[in-house]
């Protein structure tokens, strides 16, 4: 169990959607970091605790699937979430043979990535997070 806020890692090449994951997934109670691509998710990943990682696919110098697989050569634990919006099977299969925890095809809905988000922290760590849906909670 973690006794501290988990870190998540969000790395896609679109500064903008990586804001919104921030946006969305900090009222969870998670740290987030920002990567630009994979060499740098690898090097925050290296340097820093990280509990989960977001991926995006389709990035300069190393892809979603070249990363996940890097990833999990020295943290093989760690959940790691790969989005596409051009998801076909070979990628799915892939990203299943490199242990993904899940993947996602772009654009996510808030529902999507909160709830495997959470599933992959509940799994792996034994961590709640509290979902708000925008509805008042009872």
């Amino acid at each position: 169990m973690l006794t501290t806020s988990p870190s998540l890692l969000i790395t896609d090449d679109d500064l903008a959607f990586r804001e919104t994951l921030q946006d969305v997934l900090e009222p969870l109670g998670v740290r987030t970091l920002l990567a630009a691509d994979g060499e740098e998710a690898l090097e925050i990943v290296h340097r820093e605790e990280v509990h989960l990682v977001l991926l995006d696919m389709h990035m300069p110098r190393l892809t979603g699937l070249e990363t996940l697989r890097l990833v999990k050569q020295f943290k093989a634990i760690l959940p790691c979430i790969l989005l596409s919006a051009e998801l076909d099977e070979w990628i799915v299969e892939q990203a299943r043979l490199a242990r993904a925890f899940s993947v996602l095809c772009k654009p996510v809905t808030r529902r999507q990535i909160t709830g495997v988000v959470a599933q992959a922290l509940q799994r792996t760590y034994n961590w709640h997070v509290r979902i708000r849906t925008g509805r008042s909670e009872r």
